[in-house]
């Protein structure tokens, strides 16, 4: 047996929520590599439908805002209507702002908590109750490192505590809903470049690269 073939979700669905960049499509391309359906779901829904070409088959789209819960459960709902089901959440949407903690708003700490953990739990609820009813399914909630350090010299106090909160939620949903079949799951992943993390930019290379 392959690598590939131990992970292998051949007639299975995923949906990624912020599947259209990053991180995001990194999830999505992987899912297709080992045989499942994956769905981005995302606010831009140009982005989306630019990604869904680059990568190829078996990719479709949803638009999804996960500060809304109707929406959150419209995009779940349309999903169902088409592929008869959701297997796998890819908990992926996330954003942050890049400010010391005496400079950060009101305003923008609403905003890095509503996505990074409110819309997740949203996200987590109406998803989780569609596997609870259907006998099972698989959650994957993508958190950080900045869930466990501090990100010296970029500080980032609301992203870094609505991530440890993801790592909580996760512990606390895998425990409340594995006797129901449904495994809740966490990534923490590190310093990846992408549009949200720009690594290689002088002032964070020395840190977060070379150290």
């Amino acid at each position: 047996m392959g690598v590939l073939d131990a992970f292998d979700l051949t007639s299975k669905v995923a949906v990624v929520t912020g599947g259209n960049r990053g991180l995001g499509e990194a999830w999505v391309r992987a899912l297709v590599d080992v045989g499942a359906t994956a769905v981005i779901a995302a606010r831009d829904d140009e982005r989306s439908q630019r990604t869904r070409e680059r990568i190829g088959e078996h990719v479709d789209t949803v638009h999804l805002d996960v500060r809304d819960s109707a929406g959150v459960r419209a995009a779940l709902e349309a999903v169902v209507t088409r592929h008869g089901r959701v297997d796998v959440l890819v908990n992926n949407a996330g954003t942050v702002v890049h400010r010391p903690a005496l400079d950060v708003s009101d305003d923008e700490w609403d905003q890095v908590v509503d996505v990074n953990l409110n819309g997740l739990w949203r996200c987590c609820q109406a998803f989780g109750r569609h596997m609870i009813d259907g006998g099972g399914g698989v959650i994957v909630n993508i958190g950080s490192i900045s869930a466990q350090i501090v990100n010296r010299p970029q500080m980032q106090p609301a992203y870094n505590a609505s991530k440890a909160a993801v790592h909580q939620l996760t512990k606390s949903l895998a425990a409340e809903w594995a006797p129901y079949g449904v495994r809740v799951n966490a990534l923490a992943p590190g310093y990846v470049r992408t549009e949200m993390a720009p690594v290689d930019r002088p002032e964070f290379r020395r840190h977060w690269i070379e150290d």
